[in-house]
């Protein structure tokens, strides 16, 4: 006998009842959540701030620049190392950089930090990356003596990501999670370039990327707004490496909304704000902000699932500025105009995500929608995930001009039918764990024969 649950609401975990609404948090993942301290992050932007300049081209110098700053994040990436279990690993990925001819101009080594936190489920090979750019710089790109601090751009990021570490690494996740502080993002996406391609030709199951970049203001200029209650996730439609078949899927089933990273990054939002309070995830629908880019970008153009983190507001006089007074006005990337609570609430969602989904199941294989007949209800088929095992599944659904799911139904079935139009209506499958954490969502595609 098939077992249904139909809830209606927003998310899985809010259930409205009344004026009544119910929220479910799994208690490990609030308690870490819980750790995450604004003055350690503090802590991390100022000390980051203090190496003057980390621009990627710097000097090598024990107090200043790009290396002395690297070895800081590595001395805390190895200091986490002996409350892991022994899961924990770090270092520095140290590669060439082919002179390019504009911001790199000659043979050049950089470095990308990394800390890996090893999954314990032998049989899952699935790898999650978050990542921020350690680099900084000022207003010209190329000037590698100026002061840059980069207290936001990307000190915030970075100091995220040691603190996910430091609390992360002590639990353990049947997948495996990479912390990745990558260097030349400035200098054209260089270390995250590097990274997406040994990733790719190594064939790492990198199921998703998560790309921390300014993650710490909260006023903007001109505008002159405050706003510390919303973030950003930017993410791509069409993917990068669509093929001639992916697209003719695409168009044939009107999917420009449903790419594998715009699943992630609602993902996050679900998931983001289910466990920080005070923060609204807002999806954006482009891969960057208008004709930018940032370390996510090498990774889907590898055919990965990467999204971008960003705060919602940003402010000029203190991004890629010198640092001075004029007109009154303060310029300059310092810790002084960092939100450090802003921070912690940012940095809360990313661990929510990838504690979920490094705990979930992979998500369901084969995932179809039948089409064979013309039918006012709809029926959809998938197969168990390749890891993990899943206690139960969701299909889900929203109206064609929404952004987020709206109905979640759930079924201990590998099908389900339901009385709704495939017309009006797009589906999804997460599968559920036995712990109940959710995968992320596939669209289904069309079962014709």
């Amino acid at each position: 006998m098939k077992k249904i649950l139909i809830l209606i609401a927003y998310f899985t975990v809010h259930l409205t009842i009344g004026q009544t609404q119910i929220i479910h948090r799994n208690a490990e993942i609030q308690q870490m959540v819980s750790e995450i301290s604004a003055e350690s992050l503090e802590g991390y932007v100022r000390a980051l701030a203090a190496f003057r300049t980390r621009h990627t081209l710097s000097k090598n110098d024990p107090k200043e620049g790009i290396l002395a700053s690297q070895n800081y994040v590595l001395d805390h990436f190895k200091s986490f190392e002996a409350a892991s279990g022994g899961r924990l690993t770090s270092e520095l990925d140290i590669f060439t950089i082919p002179a390019d001819g504009r911001r790199i101009p000659s043979d050049s080594q950089l470095g990308n930090v990394m800390a890996t936190l090893k999954g314990t489920d032998p049989n899952d090979d699935r790898i999650f990356i978050i990542s921020a750019h350690i680099d900084s710089r000022a207003l010209d790109i190329m000037n590698t003596e100026i002061d840059a601090p980069g207290a936001n751009d990307d000190g915030s990021g970075v100091a995220a990501i040691i603190e996910l570490t430091k609390i992360m690494s002590k639990k353990a996740f049947q997948a495996t999670i990479v912390f990745v502080v990558v260097s030349g993002e400035e200098q054209g996406l260089k270390g995250a370039e590097y990274l997406a391609k040994k990733a790719k030709s190594e064939n790492w199951n990198l199921v998703a990327m998560l790309n921390n970049d300014m993650i710490g203001n909260s006023n903007s200029s001109q505008t002159n707004i405050n706003d510390n209650t919303r973030v950003r996730i930017f993410s791509e439609g069409v993917p990068a490496v669509e093929t001639e078949q992916m697209t003719a899927i695409r168009r044939y089933t009107n999917a420009e909304n449903d790419s594998k990273s715009r699943q992630l990054a609602r993902f996050i939002k679900e998931t983001g704000e289910r466990y920080v309070d005070q923060l609204e995830v807002k999806l954006v629908y482009r891969n960057d902000r208008f004709l930018r880019g940032g370390d996510h970008t090498p990774f889907a153009k590898e055919g990965f699932t990467a999204i971008r983190v960003c705060e919602m507001n940003e402010n000029y006089y203190h991004q890629h500025e010198n640092v001075r007074v004029e007109d009154g006005i303060q310029y300059g990337d310092l810790p002084e105009f960092v939100d450090f609570e802003y921070m912690r609430k940012i940095t809360g969602i990313n661990l929510a995500s990838l504690a979920v989904l490094a705990a979930a199941p992979s998500e369901p294989q084969s995932v179809g929608i039948d089409v064979r007949k013309l039918s006012n209800t709809s029926t959809l088929r998938w197969d168990a995930p390749k890891t993990g095992k899943a206690k139960g599944y969701y299909v889900l659904m929203r109206e064609t001009d929404s952004s987020m799911w709206e109905k979640k139904f759930y079924t201990e079935e590998n099908t389900l039918t339901i009385p709704y139009s495939k017309d009006n209506f797009f589906f999804g499958v997460q599968a559920v764990g036995q712990n109940g954490h959710e995968s992320m969502a596939v669209f289904p595609q069309p079962i014709t024969r």
